[in-house]
């Protein structure tokens, strides 16, 4: 799918068209005035109404210059937008954890959220290690994400790795979610994407 200026609409984030090795790709950053983590912040694809199949894009993450030590390059996508974009589910990836010499901060490679109900801290309170998980990846480097969903379940796979690196069995909105899809960013990031596919099964 052609990403372009007819297509994509950014909530709370700002979007620009660039060229990365001759390539054409879409860079996305967030709003600096949106403080919390795991908000609506990505660019919602126009004319998408998802509920089963399969979402691949290539995405590449660097670190803003007002980054903080905590900010991890978090990058990924939104599935299932409601038409207010108040409710949506999302992975995304903290490329920066995945060759931390920290064990934690590496099983924190990978992150499920539902918005807006259940963001990362309170599914890493109530069910530690279930939303999240390890794969290796790093800052300034495409990686390849995709996910397919079926009901409740979504599944990540990396770079055309034929194992998912993460399950979730209980996508919070429930098997009859439909919506958009987008591009997600948080804070510290510039994000960029390219090559998005979306195939609708259901």
């Amino acid at each position: 799918m052609k990403l372009g200026k007819d297509n994509l609409i950014p909530n709370k984030v700002s979007m620009q068209f660039n060229k990365i090795q001759g390539e054409n790709v879409v860079q996305v950053v967030k709003d600096s005035l949106i403080k919390e983590a795991d908000e609506a912040t990505f660019v919602r694809i126009k004319n998408t109404n998802f509920k089963n199949g399969i979402i691949e894009v290539d995405v590449l993450s660097k670190l803003l210059a007002t980054a903080s030590p905590t900010d991890r390059g978090f990058i990924g996508l939104a599935f299932r937008i409601d038409d207010t974009n108040s409710k949506f589910e999302s992975i995304y990836i903290r490329p920066t954890n995945g060759r931390a010499d920290d064990q934690v901060r590496r099983n924190h490679s990978i992150q499920y959220f539902s918005f807006p109900d259940y963001k990362f801290d309170r599914l890493r309170k109530e069910n530690p290690e279930k939303y999240e998980a390890y794969a290796d990846m790093g800052l300034n480097e495409w990686i390849k994400l995709k996910i397919i969903i079926h009901g409740t379940q979504a599944k990540l796979f990396l770079n055309n790795n034929n194992q998912p690196v993460l399950i979730v069995n209980d996508l919070k909105l429930g098997a009859d979610a439909t919506g958009a899809v987008g591009l997600f960013v948080d804070v510290g990031t510039e994000g960029y994407f390219r090559n998005l596919k979306i195939t609708i099964l259901d």
